[in-house]
């Protein structure tokens, strides 16, 4: 009984026999496409009767090399490429087809002797030796493709050759130092595979990551080695550290390491952590030494924008004075310098000189930068507690954006009825979303409060911009005890207690008290639901999850038409799948 390989190679003898011998044209976009449809047999005999009109076609060959092994005739194939290779023995692809043929076919040591005739005859080729390893490395022999790749590159006389592959095997077998010696190696050569080498590095698990650095930053390592430490230790997050290994590169200028420099300092900017924001800008001010003036004053702006993220706005200040001093930067350049640098006096609370340079530099700054600048004081004379000079600051200014912070100072003086006039005028989506959720949370607490006035309200609620969020809590229980039930207490209270929840353990101790006061006493508005939402959600957070259930059951019977309701579901969900079942 015939095995079915034996019947194919049967049925490919037959089909070549009957083809036509005028299909030289046709055979191998038909062969391709009845390869495409899964006729392989068909697709063989098209690609075989091109072969007998034409011994070295190197297409249909290809076209067999992959038809033949799955019809179980892969030794079909042999004799005919020795043949093509015979007809044409200065083909590198056929040299190529024929090595990876007697490597399919299990005959290592033939395969190795066509290599060996090939490099004799092409001494300064890398192919030979790289069509044997990639050979080798498809039928997972990955020690003996190495061992290749290492002879072609001794055989060269070329440190460099092979990287790519060999570090391509080391990943392979989990060696990741040995993939990072030749990543390091390749960069040297060609620093544009930077971008790739870090892709494939990053790859690595978590406990080979500082065998990787310790290889790339050896004594030995060469300074684009170096480099693709640094951005693997950015994206690993620790930016210091990769700067500090970055840093170390740039003994020598050159257009090479500005640009390295350039990049470096973008991928620090993704993170938007104030240590990646202080990385970037130290690496754009070491551009901007580096570079042409045209672009030195662009990067020290960008320096001092980031070291503003960073939080640092002494060395904003210095960087930014050089730009702004400059009367050769490009006018929009200085413009962005200037308001900048009157940010980063704001940000270091020297709100007189940022006062002064404001008056200085009014003309050169558009209506976007003034009001941005006014707002910007306004809030920090707020934080100051000065609502006198905050109001000042605002002047006439009737954009949406400073109706919210009038409104805000309306509020702060105890003016209920203003407040709300002034956050309705403005709308609901004046300032970014968080500030915008914000005041329209406020908007919904003073709905509940009656009165025009509340002077203890307000100075609680300014005790808490000032950043002192401990006596703004018993400021805020104070004026709730001058409201009922019905009219805002517990709204206060309930504000009060998520206040409290910021304040570490102690803190949460004192928010679980309030939110179970507004629980208790209940009521028809929508603090008491949302107080055992706030207070379910505390227990989880603090591991009780068997309590939060308790609360969030209670809710959701309690409360049936209340808007937290779902989200009370969800949390019932979450709190359910983190009891172990008894």
């Amino acid at each position: 009984m015939h095995s079915r390989s034996s019947g194919n190679a049967v049925l490919v003898a037959t089909l070549v026999a009957l083809a036509p011998t005028g299909a030289r044209a046709q055979a191998i976009g038909r062969g391709f496409d009845l390869e495409r449809v899964g006729r392989l047999d068909s697709a063989a005999a098209f690609y075989l009767s091109a072969v007998r009109d034409n011994p070295t076609n190197l297409p249909a060959l290809l076209g067999l090399e992959r038809v033949l092994p799955q019809l179980g005739g892969r030794y079909q194939l042999l004799p005919l490429v020795q043949r093509a290779v015979a007809r044409d023995s200065a083909s590198g692809a056929l040299r190529g087809l024929l090595v990876r043929t007697y490597v399919a076919l299990d005959l290592a040591d033939s395969a190795a002797a066509v290599v060996g005739r090939w490099a004799r005859h092409r001494p300064d080729d890398e192919e030979p030796y790289r069509e044997l390893a990639v050979a080798l490395s498809d039928r997972h022999s990955n020690e003996e493709a190495r061992q290749v790749l290492l002879a072609g590159r001794k055989a060269l006389g070329q440190p460099a050759a092979f990287a790519l592959e060999l570090a391509a095997l080391a990943e392979q077998t989990g060696d990741w130092e040995a993939a990072a010696r030749e990543w390091g190696v390749e960069v040297t050569t060609a620093p544009a595979q930077a971008q790739t080498a870090v892709a494939r590095l990053a790859e690595a698990p978590a406990e080979q990551r500082e065998r990787i650095v310790r290889r790339l930053t050896a004594r030995d390592a060469s300074s684009p080695a170096a480099r693709l430490a640094a951005e693997l230790v950015l994206g690993w997050r620790d930016p210091a550290r990769a700067w500090t290994i970055f840093e170390a590169t740039l003994d020598t200028p050159s257009v090479e390491t500005a640009y390295s420099l350039r990049r470096f300092a973008d991928l620090a900017g993704a993170p938007g952590t104030p240590a990646a924001w202080r990385v970037r800008a130290l690496a754009l001010s070491r551009f901007a030494d580096m570079v042409p003036e045209g672009l030195a004053v662009r990067a020290r702006a960008d320096a001092a924008q980031a070291f503003l993220e960073a939080g640092d706005a002494a060395q904003a200040r210095a960087q930014l004075a050089r730009v702004a001093g400059d009367s050769a930067a490009p006018f929009e350049v200085r413009r962005r310098a200037q308001a900048t640098l009157i940010r980063a006096l704001i940000v270091a609370d020297r709100l007189d000189s940022a006062v002064a340079e404001l008056a200085r530099a009014r003309d050169r700054l558009t209506g976007d930068d003034l009001l941005a600048l006014h707002l910007a004081l306004a809030r920090a004379r707020i934080r100051r507690g000065d609502l006198a000079r905050a109001d000042s600051a605002l002047g006439n200014d009737s954009s949406m954006e400073a109706l919210t912070v009038q409104g805000w100072l309306a509020l702060y003086h105890g003016d209920l009825q203003r407040a709300r006039d002034l956050f309705r005028s403005a709308g609901p989506y004046a300032g970014g979303s968080r500030e915008a959720t914000e005041r329209t949370e406020m908007m919904a607490l003073l709905e509940r409060i009656p009165g025009a006035r509340l002077p203890a309200f307000g100075e609680a609620l300014l005790t808490l911009a000032r950043g002192d969020s401990a006596v703004a809590v018993r400021a805020l229980r104070q004026a709730a005890d001058q409201l009922t039930a019905e009219h805002g207490r517990e709204d206060v209270l309930l504000l009060a207690g998520r206040i409290c929840e910021r304040l570490g353990p102690q803190g949460e101790a004192t928010a679980a008290l309030l939110f179970d006061e507004v629980v208790r006493n209940g009521g028809t508005g929508a603090a008491p639901p949302a107080a055992e939402l706030a207070w379910a959600e505390l227990l989880l957070r603090q591991g009780h999850n068997e309590s939060a259930v308790q609360h969030l059951e209670h809710l959701i019977l309690a409360y049936v038409g209340s808007a937290v309701v779902p989200e009370a579901r969800r949390r019932l969900d979450q709190a359910k799948g983190a009891i172990p079942k008894s």
